[in-house]
């Protein structure tokens, strides 16, 4: 719309009433926008995790943000596939709870349109037991327990691997499962369980993969494990989430650099030492 201003008008205290209405407009409109960018730059940035030192890491982090003026919100679920449900529906901004190959799992069993933007830290893996001290001790035809998802069902069996209990087919990586088991001579029977739900089997079964992220539910340290992986390997990163059209985000870019810094990186080291590795 063209506004005309050349016309003569009535004029009041030197100004014609046409230009004082159409100012007052402008600064009203300028006044909105400022009241509705003030309000957004408000809104936290809702920023999903799973439980134990992760949630307590990310809390951390969402604190140092809200210091440098930047709200967070951090909304903590109780298992590894909610997360992902509440991102892909856009409940939630950005997810931190998985590594790239559960993702890629989670990607192809759901089709979920979700990219990772920067990996953050390594949480590792372990084997742990409340019944014996060493893989020796463990009795022929014992119940054992390993996750139910792909990706880290498969870091569970090899972890068994590693430990000589089993032996699994050769090149099955990230896609191994106890089908692929082609050596058992303890004959061990693999119980699957969500992965929140190890940390309390280890009550049942002789020996239990466990994250560290859920190790705190067991009432264990991680110097308690058996054999353990993961330690600074990139390919475990924990990965920041988001949905493929947010990727370049700059509210979320400016989250993740937040959490990347000196001070987030000072409390991992401090906190949780060897077992948590940040990447930065």
């Amino acid at each position: 719309m063209t506004v005309v201003l050349s016309r003569p008008a009535d004029v009041r205290g030197g100004l014609p009433r046409r230009r004082i209405a159409i100012r007052g407009i402008v600064a009203g409109l300028a006044f909105a926008l400022a009241a509705l960018s003030g309000a957004a730059a408000q809104t936290p940035l809702k920023v999903g995790t799973s439980g134990g030192p992760v949630a307590e890491i990310m809390q951390f982090a969402a604190e140092h943000a809200r210091k440098q003026g930047f709200p967070v919100q951090v909304v903590e679920f109780s298992d590894w596939i909610t997360p992902n449900e509440a991102l892909a529906n856009g409940d939630i901004d950005t997810n931190l709870f998985q590594h790239k190959p559960f993702l890629d799992a989670a990607i192809k069993a759901r089709g979920y349109k979700l990219v990772p933007i920067a990996p953050t830290y390594v949480l590792p893996v372990g084997l742990f037991s409340k019944k014996i001290k060493t893989f020796d001790e463990v009795p022929t035809g014992a119940t054992v327990a390993i996750a139910n998802d792909p990706v880290n069902g498969a870091r569970g069996l090899r972890l068994f691997d590693k430990a000589g209990l089993i032996k699994l087919k050769p090149g099955v990586g990230d896609g191994a499962t106890v089908l692929d088991v082609i050596e058992n001579p303890k004959r061990l029977k693999f119980l699957e369980l969500e992965a929140a739900q190890l940390p309390r089997a280890l009550d049942d079964v002789a020996v239990a993969q466990v994250s560290y992220a859920w190790l705190p539910l067991a009432g264990m340290h991680p110097d308690a494990a058996l054999i353990s992986d993961g330690f600074g390997d990139a390919h475990y990163a924990l990965q920041f989430t988001v949905k493929a059209e947010r990727k370049d985000d700059p509210q979320i870019a400016k989250f993740v650099q937040l959490f990347r810094s000196p001070e987030v990186k000072e409390h991992i080291t401090k906190n949780y030492g060897k077992h948590i590795v940040p990447l930065w």
